[in-house]
């Protein structure tokens, strides 16, 4: 049995250091893992490449996705019954072109995590039903096996003054999880496109963090307030930018909707086919979670929407059929987003 310790096992490594063996275990067996990421040829020890940071900030990603959403888990491992893997498709999450708070706005304060992890913006997809616009993150260096980022960006001013003030009130104490050892963390890996084990345990958790709610919760009052004119803002109000949904690669995506309705899995009520790309795409609905609001009155927990997942099916380019359409189409994720509006 090779030495844990060895090239040969990088990357499970990384992941165990993180999140103990067991669960590393269980993430390799659950997740498709680009077979270049474990090659062993060539490999520099103790030091991990940008493909394999990211690599590893997706499985933790999709590990917290499971956490929270227990039909996740439940697909998951169906999945694995049958030995079968998640093929990770993209993550989604959604921020709010605000600047006045401690992090960047928007997608902003993305970008400046996932440029130096080798992610390019990609493409941007309006969404003018829901105020907002995806920004479309690919890997340079893997594109069509490295899972996506979907970042979503919301413009409180296409909404109402109150509304805006409520959202400068929600926002004004949000936090900045990236201290400036991060960032020179990130600037070197940036420069040099890797970072020693050392370095990278040391960054992978506060990427992590980045993921997450940066602001306390607010009072039901201004909950309510937003949530009458945008159910998204009231979702980032509670979840902050945590993965919205996950996203598993189908070959047949079909044959799963039947499966997963034979199961009477709470799923959207229709595939949703592009119209600008070769996907089709489908989720479950989102898991109900509790959230304790702020100066409730005494009250306890109240149900609010959390997280979901989700199934996607991708064709090859029209002008290019060696390729997949890697693209998003704009009327496709502004129904996926209806999964979130219970």
């Amino acid at each position: 049995m090779p030495d844990r310790h060895s090239p040969q096992n990088a990357l499970r490594h990384l992941i165990q250091l993180l999140k103990g063996e067991a669960r590393a275990d269980y993430l390799f067996r659950a997740l498709w893992v680009e077979p270049l990421l474990t090659d062993i040829q060539g490999r520099e020890p103790f030091t991990y490449s940008r493909s394999e940071l990211a690599q590893a900030l997706n499985m933790l990603l999709f590990d917290d996705l499971l956490e929270r959403v227990p039909l996740a888990t439940v697909y998951t491992e169906e999945k694995m019954a049958r030995g079968e893997q998640v093929m990770l498709d993209h993550g989604a999450l959604r921020t709010v072109a605000f600047e006045e708070m401690a992090l960047p706005g928007g997608h902003q304060a993305f970008s400046r995590l996932l440029g130096p992890l080798g992610y390019r913006l990609a493409g941007r997809y309006p969404l003018e039903d829901l105020g907002m616009c995806g920004f479309v993150y690919c890997h340079l260096d893997l594109p069509e096996t490295l899972s996506q980022f979907f970042v979503s960006e919301l413009y409180p001013d296409r909404f109402s003054e109150t509304f805006q003030e409520t959202v400068a009130r929600v926002l004004a104490d949000s936090v900045d999880p990236i201290q400036p050892q991060h960032q020179q963390l990130l600037a070197s890996l940036s420069r040099d496109g890797k970072l020693p084990q050392e370095e990278a345990l040391q960054l992978l958790p506060a990427l992590m963090a980045c993921f997450g709610r940066q602001h306390p919760l607010p009072t039901f009052a201004d909950y309510q307030q937003l949530l009458g004119e945008s159910r998204e803002m009231a979702w980032i109000a509670t979840e902050g930018n945590v993965f919205n949904h996950a996203t598993d690669r189908v070959s047949d995506l079909d044959a799963v909707v039947t499966e997963q309705r034979e199961k009477q899995r709470p799923m959207k009520p229709a595939i949703e086919e592009g119209q600008h790309a070769c996907i089709r795409q489908t989720a479950y609905r989102a898991h109900t979670v509790e959230r304790q609001f702020r100066e409730d009155e005494g009250q306890g927990p109240r149900p609010v929407p959390g997280s979901f997942f989700e199934f996607i099916q991708r064709g090859p380019m029209p002008e290019d059929p060696g390729r997949l359409d890697l693209r998003f189409d704009s009327r496709n994720a502004q129904g996926i987003f209806t999964m979130t509006r219970h």
